[in-house]
């Protein structure tokens, strides 16, 4: 099982990105999908979660101005980020909580992709 993670770059203040993170491999289910980031310097941190069902949680950091939205059907989880502030720079991971055909449910992680805000 594999999380590929797509998105970054560089945006100005204000400005916007998308993230994408696709799960791919022997995948039976996935229950919670979310992102996460990490600053230099700082530990990591939750920035949104969206279950199965699209019940959705957010850090109130980025309440009003991101939204996660999965699409179960291609196993794929999104991060609509608009009025980006330089303190969201940082290292963007997504996480999913995925069951194989055989097995317990285990957490799976992305290979981060850098989002810069700077002017």
């Amino acid at each position: 099982v594999q999380l590929q993670a797509s998105g970054g770059g560089l945006a100005q203040p204000g400005g916007s990105l998308r993230l994408s993170c696709a799960a791919s491999g022997s995948i039976f289910s996935i229950n919670d999908m979310g992102w996460y980031r990490q600053a230099p310097g700082k530990q990591r941190e939750l920035v949104a979660a969206i279950t199965s069902g699209g019940r959705t949680n957010y850090a109130d950091s980025v309440k009003g101005r991101f939204t996660i939205s999965r699409d179960n059907s291609r196993n794929t989880v999104y991060l609509q980020m608009s009025s980006l502030k330089p303190e969201d720079t940082a290292v963007y991971y997504c996480n999913a909580q995925i069951r194989r055909y055989s097995g317990l449910p285990a957490d799976y992680w992305g290979q981060g992709t850098l989002v810069t805000v700077s002017s």
